[in-house]
């Protein structure tokens, strides 16, 4: 129970609580502390913010108090140290007393007026216990010698995650009204019928996990603001959208729709939601995140202001928004017009091809100098056959011009289209309100790489050089 209590507070601020005639009062004795402030948070996410904090007195006691009502979630009680802290359950009922002593807190933590908590640490200190038996079966399958052996610990595993399968059913049939059995009905898993069980064909597998997709979220609600102040319920979203929900843009997008439609009628869990999918979004794994993330602004901030969203919080949403926007993947590539190596305009527009390699770099950019050749070697022998070409951008930043012309003779890189990006033109396009060709492909490291087809419209983009090729590959095969 004893763990790090760590303090942080969110960038984007938090929410008030709704206002309520009762408010909250919650007297602490925690001994042997005095004279200390203690700490009164919640799970929010991975993150615990600290929602209020009150002085110790010569007896040990404090009280936080509030006049309006606290959101319903699982919280902690945070020691001064700041090493350990201890949770438990507010919602309706937030008017009670706890003592505790933290030399013995599993014996000394007593809730007066808290049937609820009686029964959270009721729960916690069973699992505890079938938490440690289970540890221990898992550490002793590791020395197992015979298979005998092994079949026989994993028995007794399974049994005794049947124990508390059955465990929380009870608290479940006969507490429905709890926070604890809300709880432990959304942590539930879908538990797969006996024909499920064991898919023989690819039919069988896919029937399977459309009945595990489907029951899900069965027994969650997304209006209930209480989840989000729960050490669980953001592992779940990222368990869904990385195991069952296809890797694709609009399948990405409907589920978060779905989810958005129910929270979006209460505050906390639209925010937790919100802040969750632009975290994931805005930084790209897969080049198809980023449609994700311009539906995320486009229907979700562009026209909206929410209480928990800063100026500078919401600016940084919108930039980057406007930074992918005119390059998604199916989408038209912006045209490029800038000066070769002659110093005569050039346009990417004007290269007729079936598939163009846009390449944006830097001649001083060390990773630059190992990619180009290597491009040059792929171009030579599997692209230039097929009538590929390379439209090379070299922007500059550590390098000058020169450098440019020099790294183009040393490496013998006539045969691509070069042109030259200079400080100068960045700074007179910006200064004009013309977006810069490093926004409009967002470039932010060297070599940034897009595969175009034949109408420049982008096919796969910021991805590494090995993989442009497979997929160009798989397009001249077709």
């Amino acid at each position: 129970m004893k763990k790090s209590f760590v303090f942080l507070f969110f960038v984007i601020s938090v929410a008030v609580p709704a206002a309520s005639q009762n408010g909250y009062e919650i007297k602490v004795t925690l001994k042997p502390f005095k004279n200390r402030y203690i700490y009164l948070g919640h799970y929010y996410g991975k993150t615990f913010p600290i929602v209020d904090s009150a002085m110790l007195n010569e007896k040990s006691e404090a009280v936080f108090k509030g006049d309006k009502k606290l959101n319903g979630g699982i919280y902690l009680i945070g020691y001064p140290d700041k090493n350990g802290y201890f949770e438990l359950l507010i919602d309706k009922n937030q008017h009670f007393s706890i003592i505790a002593d933290t030399s013995d807190l599993e014996n000394s933590l007593q809730f007066i007026h808290s049937p609820e908590n009686r029964l959270f640490k009721d729960y916690q200190k069973e699992m505890a216990v079938l938490g440690r038996t289970i540890q221990a079966l898992r550490e002793s399958l590791k020395t197992a010698k015979h298979q005998k052996d092994s079949a026989s610990i994993q028995e007794e595993i399974a049994k005794y995650d049947e124990d508390i399968r059955k465990y929380r059913e009870q608290i479940i049939t006969q507490h429905p009204e709890t926070l604890l059995a809300t709880f432990l009905k959304a942590m539930k898993e879908p538990e797969l019928p006996d024909s499920l069980k064991y898919p023989k064909t690819a039919s069988d597998s896919l029937a399977s996990y459309q009945y595990y997709k489907n029951n899900f979220w069965k027994d969650v609600n997304f209006w209930d603001g209480r989840l989000a102040y729960t050490p669980f319920f953001e592992n779940k979203v990222e368990k869904y959208f990385e195991q069952l929900v296809p890797l694709h843009p609009d399948s990405v997008i409907r589920e978060i729709d779905w989810m958005m439609g129910y929270a979006s009628i209460n505050e906390e869990m639209t925010k937790l939601l919100l802040v969750k999918f632009v975290n994931r979004y805005i930084q790209p794994k897969y080049m198809w995140d980023d449609a994700v993330f311009v539906h995320l602004y486009e229907k979700y901030f562009a026209n909206k202001n929410y209480p928990w969203l800063t100026e500078k919080g919401k600016k940084i949403i919108q930039d980057r928004a406007y930074s992918v926007m005119a390059n998604l993947v199916g989408n038209p590539a912006a045209d490029i017009f800038l000066p070769d190596t002659a110093g005569k305009i050039n346009s990417l527009y004007s290269l007729q091809s079936p598939y163009t390699v846009v390449v944006f770099w830097d001649p001083r950019c060390s990773h630059c100098q190992q990619i180009i050749p290597k491009m040059d070697s792929l171009y030579h022998a599997r692209w230039k056959q097929h009538g590929v070409k390379i439209f090379a951008v070299a922007k500059e930043t550590d390098g000058t011009r020169k450098d440019w012309l020099e790294f183009i003779l040393k490496h013998r890189l006539s045969a691509w289209h070069h042109v030259f990006y200079s400080k100068a033109e960045e700074k007179t396009r910006v200064e004009n309100g013309i977006p810069g060709y490093s926004q409009l492909y967002d470039v932010q490291s060297f070599p940034t790489l897009y595969l175009l087809d034949k109408d420049k419209k982008i096919i796969a983009k910021k991805l590494a050089l090995e993989q442009i090729d497979e997929i160009l590959q798989l397009r001249l095969r077709q």
